[in-house]
């Protein structure tokens, strides 16, 4: 626990075998109360994988249900064991997870009640391998982003963030989408709702197993981003109402 909130780690896997122990091995267990795992019918044994490394809460989806639903998975087990603070974390071992203290000592405090790790904070991205033209249309994106919802973020793409309990009881996790623009539509609701959001800076690796979405699919997450934010400043101005928020 820390500060006497119980603090949970949610894993949203797919085919993360050869990646998941490393994660695992660094989180920070004198305050992660729970480690979730979560895997969305992978092809490999991650689910084997991660109830032989002792994760207590290994749940395999009979299909594959996206990224989005992988981490409706995630979020709702997390509430279900009493979670006060869950922190998400990609068991491909992209991000670091030695900032869960910090992320989680963020809302434990009350200093924020939603943490992001940012790759664009402190260059991380581009030294950690990102490919340039992901990191332009990063920083496209983030600019059209921050003008239509009306925040000023450094980054939204971000797959480690941090929750309180408020806040994922806060907002409707059910009416987003199963694939990657969940993380977007869930950040646009919880602006939408009236949180503030904090961020920390965050180192990154590209390697080959790390997961990473094809280019078509790249085109269609941007898409479905500016969509995401379009929405938001209809909505907020009272144009066309939307049921997400």
């Amino acid at each position: 626990m820390i500060n006497s909130k119980r603090l949970v780690v949610v894993l949203p896997a797919y085919n993360a075998s050869q990646t998941l122990e490393r994660t695992y091995r660094e989180l920070p267990f004198d305050i992660v109360d729970d480690v979730v795992l979560v895997d969305d019918h992978s092809r490999d044994d991650t689910a084997d994988r991660a109830r032989a490394l002792g994760i207590q809460h290994v749940i395999r989806h009979d299909r594959n249900r996206g990224y989005g639903g992988n981490q409706k998975t995630c979020y709702a087990k997390a509430l279900d064991i009493g979670a006060d603070i869950v922190v998400m974390v990609h068991p491909d071992y992209q991000y670091t997870p030695l900032l869960v203290t910090a992320m989680a000592s963020i809302i434990a405090f009350d200093v924020y009640p939603v943490v992001l790790a940012s790759r664009i904070l402190g260059n991380g991205a581009l030294k950690g391998g990102m490919p340039l033209y992901k990191y332009v249309a990063n920083r496209f994106l983030t600019f059209a982003q921050n003008v239509l919802v009306g925040q000023k973020l450094s980054e939204y793409h971000t797959g480690y963030r941090a929750f309180s309990r408020t806040v994922l009881e806060g907002i409707h996790l059910d009416r987003n989408s199963d694939d990657f623009v969940f993380d977007n539509q869930m950040l646009s609701q919880i602006i939408m709702a009236g949180f503030d959001i904090g961020e920390v800076t965050c180192p990154t690796k590209y390697f080959e197993e790390a997961s990473s979405i094809n280019f078509r699919r790249s085109v269609t997450y941007g898409l479905g981003v500016l969509g995401t934010s379009t929405q938001h400043l209809l909505h907020r101005l009272g144009i066309v109402r939307n049921p997400r928020y």
